[in-house]
């Protein structure tokens, strides 16, 4: 049986030999087969195919049927890929929490910890990065919003709240970018968090924990915001964030943002 080049290599990334592999789909073919059939029909040599399929048996991939000839019956492929993706996600989920731990601490020890980003989706790369990493503070000035990074902002948003995370934002009501108006409060106003509108400057400042920040510019024709000029300043300087932490703290207290007519709370 032919099958398509990338269901062969997709079964390669899942840790099968060549022999393996024609097995397998042989096995596919006819579910139920002994060796001699299997061999037959993948064209893996005699001499390979008893080897060969004991250690798809030890894989997972196929079930041996004692008897005389066996038979080896084919484990049914969505079963093997449902397994293979949780099995991998928990390594890549491992390997993220580890390295992650890593990096989070060796950033600091870095003399100066000051980075220009470039781009608007490097930018709301570093933004959702920063954002998953609150662990008890997040303050966010939203001055301005890209077009698709709504959507995954606000899943990340969602879920550091639901973990308890003190989250403050002050929001535009809208902007105008690349030519296109974001009704920024529709699409973000829904969060339950503690939220003010007002129509704050054109920048993107994301805060957490009072450790860590990126500031976020593009330029400006008019009203019109252009994204690919973006660059964002991020930082670890721990006397410059708590500086900027305590400025926002001042804003988020002061008039006109405590005046009724300019405040706009979300339960």
């Amino acid at each position: 049986m032919t099958v398509n080049k990338n269901t062969i290599k997709a079964l390669k990334n899942l840790g099968l030999s060549d022999y393996e592999t024609k097995a397998y789909i042989a096995n596919i073919s006819l579910i139920s087969a002994t060796a001699t059939e299997i061999s037959l029909e993948s064209n893996v040599p005699r001499s390979k195919i008893y080897e060969v399929l004991k250690s798809l048996a030890k894989k997972g991939f196929v079930e041996i049927e004692k008897g005389k000839p066996l038979k080896f019956n084919v484990v049914p492929p969505h079963e093997i890929f449902e397994k293979s993706r949780r099995e991998i996600k928990e390594r890549l989920d491992g390997a993220e929490t580890e390295l992650n731990f890593i990096y989070e601490n060796q950033i600091p020890k870095v003399p100066a910890p000051i980075w220009l980003v470039n781009g608007p989706e490097k930018n709301v790369n570093k933004e959702l990065e920063i954002i998953s990493r609150a662990k008890n503070s997040l303050f966010i000035l939203g001055g301005f919003m890209f077009q698709n990074e709504i959507p995954e902002l606000k899943e990340r948003l969602n879920k550091v709240i639901k973990r308890g995370v003190t989250t403050k934002i002050v929001l535009a009501p809208s902007c105008t970018i690349d030519d296109d108006k974001i009704d920024i409060v529709k699409e973000i106003g829904e969060l339950d968090c503690e939220m003010k509108i007002f129509q704050v400057p054109h920048i993107k400042i994301v805060i957490r924990d009072e450790k860590e920040m990126v500031i976020t510019f593009c330029k400006r024709i008019e009203n019109n915001l252009i994204s690919q000029t973006a660059i964002g300043i991020w930082n670890q300087h721990n006397e410059f964030v708590e500086t900027i932490s305590g400025v926002y703290n001042f804003i988020w207290t002061a008039e006109p943002f405590s005046n009724p007519t300019a405040l706009k709370k979300h339960d």
